[in-house]
């Protein structure tokens, strides 16, 4: 009997392949799960997508054994602490229960396929889908009924329902149409929260007051008025919050609504039996993990289990399954909201033919351009993402001098972004530009332009610091110099790194400062290289206060030494010798070159980000990365001019030849300043000095 039983399941391997194309959506009630399951096992097995889904899985089933073992670490002590903490966060989410507002979320029914169908009217009855052979955006509900869906292959879904008809897509269309349905729905809450195209939430409370009807009405008549001015349907869910507005919207799929009373009890019977991959933000990962390692199924297991959800998780992610638990989600209607990104991205057939995957790229910048002049947005991060062959996600950015919104310039630089990864098959692109040019007031903002309470408090500083400053030499950094952004550099018996921005796409920290090179790509050998020819062109240089002070005689030499200084405080050399970084560059016509070069090659976090502002440069871009460099020169050379510089001093020793101590401490003793505690003012140092001679 048991060998049956393991020669039935050697069998069967699909049973435990599970993908997203196996979940239920809205029209697949009848459809048999099994089939559709070994249909696409058969058809993906041994494809890289395949490989992909694998590695996924055995993460996750890696994820979860780790939380297992943790889980069984934890004592009765440790449960009973956390179930009283899960006890006390139950109440204070309960006070916070909100029933007087009404919220109605909005979905269309298959919005892509029903405007293909709406524009070829032959399609109606018809199993189809839009998308291609490699992916399928949106399928019908005739289609559904065989298992195709969303999200899937259309290789796969040939393979479920022969008879399917696949329609290219058209975002053009499909964004007129939006644009119709939120006509309507501004009608009833001009300040609607837009989720996608197809989707939407409006807060209705007033309109129900106003006009003294319920929730329900009001989603009939919208659902009404969007099918009078599209010829589409939708459904409707209406609810006490976001979170259960967009559950009941599904419920009666397609061209149907449900309506949940604002009452406690409906709420807490209603959530109680939900599967908890029906709420909004709990996906595939979350739902296998609170399944393998907690037994949680329903919503009304989270407050069950909430002792270990406090124990295993952090605050937020704790208080966000104890809310699903009571049922609570957003009721706040939010203030105008400010956009942070805005993106475009298309997936195809995996090609490596860089002149298409161009023509792609030109298409993307295209729609992307046209999105936002149409709300008016520029940006200056602009950010590529790819997905190869093999399923890997890849992102790159640059962040720019300038703001940009056309096509031309988005196409100029995202060209350069995918240039740099070719050759590589890819199966997706996508582009996302950030870092608008509008403020909290939607004015535009110049990225080089300082605010007032940055002046402002500059100015306080200068006034309490100003008879500390005079004595500034070309050891200082300038803390506003980092453009709102800070580079931390000191230096003492041990060099210090560290930067306050990181890379939004990549998870590895910064390299650290004594095993990598944080600013330049050269190696050991040639730091070294680098630091025996500042030794030799300035060990018989510095030899008195006098001869430093004279040393500088150019405000251009005076910046370049101290961006050479600033920046050569990264790398610590391979000989340990601390000294070697305090020897004071030379300022004849080849240090002056040598110190610029180095400064540039200095200037570059992992050779891709700005250490002064954060800003994204490739390598590859030379002239938007001189222009960067001329940009920081410039601010620089201004605040030297203006004599607002405010750089804070870094304590470092100066090399010295032994037998000039004993005539610098003669040279010391000097009239004391009429104001004990204060240093000598520079100005008058050049006076004494020339009277002197």
């Amino acid at each position: 009997m048991e060998r049956s039983e393991i020669a039935s399941d050697d069998q069967r391997p699909w049973q435990s392949y599970h993908t997203v194309y196996t979940n239920a959506k809205a029209g697949m009630d009848g459809v048999d799960k099994e089939k559709v399951q070994r249909v696409v096992y058969e058809m993906s097995k041994g494809s890289k997508y395949f490989e992909n889904e694998e590695r996924k899985e055995a993460f996750i089933q890696q994820k979860i054994e780790h939380m297992r073992a943790r889980a069984a670490k934890l004592s009765d002590a440790d449960l009973s602490h956390h179930q009283k903490v899960a006890d006390k966060r139950f109440l204070e989410l309960e006070a916070t229960r909100e029933l007087s507002r009404i919220w109605l979320h909005v979905d269309m029914d298959a919005f892509y396929a029903a405007v293909e169908t709406l524009s070829n009217p032959s399609l109606k009855g018809k199993p189809m889908a839009v998308g291609g052979m490699s992916m399928i955006s949106t399928a019908n509900y005739e289609a559904r009924k065989f298992g195709v869906r969303a999200a899937m292959p259309g290789f796969i879904a040939r393979k479920l329902c022969p008879e399917l008809i696949l329609v290219p897509t058209d975002f053009k269309k499909y964004t007129y149409y939006s644009d119709l349905t939120r006509k309507v729905f501004r009608n009833y809450d001009p300040n609607f929260m837009a989720g996608s195209l197809d989707e939407a939430y409006l807060d209705i409370t007033e309109v129900c007051k106003e006009r003294g009807i319920t929730g329900g009405k009001i989603a009939e008549e919208l659902r009404s008025r969007v099918y009078e001015e599209t010829g589409l349907t939708c459904s409707a869910g209406v609810g006490p919050n976001r979170l259960l507005a967009k559950v009941c919207s599904d419920i009666n799929k397609p061209n149907g609504q449900f309506v949940l009373p604002n009452d406690r009890i409906a709420v807490m019977t209603f959530i109680s039996s939900l599967p908890i991959r029906k709420i909004g933000g709990i996906g595939k990962v979350t739902e296998s993990i609170l399944r393998g390692v907690f037994g949680i199924n329903t919503c009304e297991d989270m407050l069950q289990k909430g002792s270990f959800l406090c124990a295993l998780f952090s605050h937020s992610t704790a208080d966000f399954f104890l809310s699903v638990g009571l049922g609570l989600g957003g009721t706040d209607t939010p203030e105008a909201r400010f956009r942070k990104s805005i993106s475009s991205e298309r997936t195809f057939s995996a090609t490596q033919d860089a002149a298409l995957l161009c023509q792609k790229l030109a298409d993307i910048a295209e729609m992307l351009s046209a999105e936002m002049q149409k709300e008016c947005l520029s940006g200056r991060t602009l950010t590529l993402k790819l997905k190869t062959a093999s399923f890997e996600v890849r992102s790159r950015a640059v962040t720019l001098q300038k703001y940009i919104c056309s096509s031309d310039d988005i196409l100029k630089y995202a060209s350069k972004l995918l240039k740099a990864e070719l050759p590589i098959s890819l199966r997706l692109i996508g582009l996302r530009v950030s870092h608008f040019n509008e403020d909290k007031g939607g004015n535009p903002v110049d990225p080089t332009q300082k605010t007032l309470t940055t002046f402002l408090i500059s100015g306080d500083a200068a006034r309490k610091n100003v008879d500390d400053q005079n004595s500034l030499d070309s050891d200082s950094i300038d803390p506003h110099f980092v453009n709102e952004r800070e580079t931390v550099l000191s230096l003492d018996s041990h060099e210090t790194c560290h930067y306050e921005f990181g890379d939004p796409f990549e998870s590895n920290h910064l390299p650290d400062a004594y095993d990598n090179n944080c600013i330049s790509r050269k190696g050991p050998w040639e730091m070294e290289k680098i630091h025996e020819l500042s030794s030799n062109k300035t060990g018989d240089m510095v030899k008195t206060a006098d001869e430093i002070v004279r040393t500088s005689k150019s405000p251009i030499k005076e910046v370049l030494q101290a961006s050479e200084e600033d920046s050569s405080v990264q790398r610590e050399p391979e000989d340990g010798n601390p000294d070697r970084l305090n020897e004071e560059p030379s300022t004849s016509g080849n240090e002056e070159n040598f110190s610029s070069n180095q400064m540039k090659q200095l200037f570059w976090v992992d050779d891709y980000k700005c250490s002064l502002c954060g800003a994204e440069l490739p390598s590859s871009f030379v002239e938007e990365r001189q222009e960067h460099f001329d940009f920081h020169l410039a601010e620089r050379l201004q605040r030297e001019e203006s004599g607002a510089d405010m750089r804070a001093l870094v304590p470092r020793q100066r090399i010295v030849r032994k037998d000039c101590v004993a005539s610098q401490s003669r040279s010391k003793k000097h009239k004391p300043s009429p104001k004990q505690g204060r240093h000598l003012p520079i100005d008058s140092f050049f006076v004494k000095s020339s009277q002197n001679f």
